[in-house]
């Protein structure tokens, strides 16, 4: 049976709502991405806290073989997946993998999806500051694009049930809210590298995905889905 916090997004790529997290002391709300690949196995990325309901509907869909941190702020939870599937190979940027000295990551993500993806992802490492460092992917079959942080889209309810009144001025001042959905501001500022972030841009911007799923939707257990 399919948990209440699982939606799915197309064929085979589901999206699994988790629970708030601090960052900073701002609330942060938390979202993966499960992709079944042609042989069966797992994609996982940016695996969320691993309850019991949800380790029972993913040992029923396939065997985790591929667990993906976009950044090195979607780390949280990889060990915990990692001891619940050993054989599971761990994946993310240089960044995530600089900050997780703990765990045993495959090379660092970069300018090509690995093959053993089985040819079902693109991916654009977003960079040119050294605050930001962010793996985009493109899940070819559905034409879907999976950001993290790189765009932030938090609504006025989540804010007004989990943010402080300075932190919502804050958010706004940002630009991280709904209608705007800039990065957060400390990963815009030191753009000292802009003519990389322009092609990075470039590249996302050329797929044309049917449809965009971000980390940071609304802060909810709904789903929008934004084309």
């Amino acid at each position: 049976m399919t948990p209440a916090n699982v939606t799915l997004v197309d064929d085979n790529i589901w999206i699994v709502e988790g629970g708030i997290v601090p960052f900073f002391s701002c609330p942060y709300p938390t979202r993966s991405v499960v992709v079944r690949l042609p042989s069966g196995e797992l994609w996982i990325w940016s695996p969320i806290e691993l309850s019991d309901e949800l380790k029972q509907w993913i040992t029923q869909l396939g065997r985790p073989a591929h667990l993906v941190s976009p950044n090195k702020i979607h780390h949280l939870f990889l060990q915990d997946w990692k001891e619940a599937w050993p054989v599971a190979r761990l994946w993310g940027p240089q960044s995530t993998i600089d900050k997780r000295t703990d765990l045993g990551f495959e090379a660092a993500l970069d300018t090509e999806a690995p093959t053993v993806w089985e040819d079902q992802f693109d991916l654009v490492r977003f960079h040119g500051s050294p605050a930001m460092d962010e793996v985009v992917f493109l899940h070819r079959p559905t034409s879907t694009a999976i950001l993290a942080d790189l765009s932030e889209h938090f609504s006025e309810d989540f804010l007004a049930r989990h943010w402080k009144p300075w932190q919502r001025v804050i958010a706004r001042l940002w630009g991280i809210v709904e209608g705007k959905g800039y990065a957060p501001l400390e990963w815009r500022l030191p753009f000292f590298n802009r003519a990389t972030a322009r092609k990075c841009k470039g590249r996302i911007l050329a797929w044309k995905p049917d449809r965009v799923v971000m980390a940071m939707v609304n802060g909810s257990a709904k789903t929008e889905l934004h084309s």
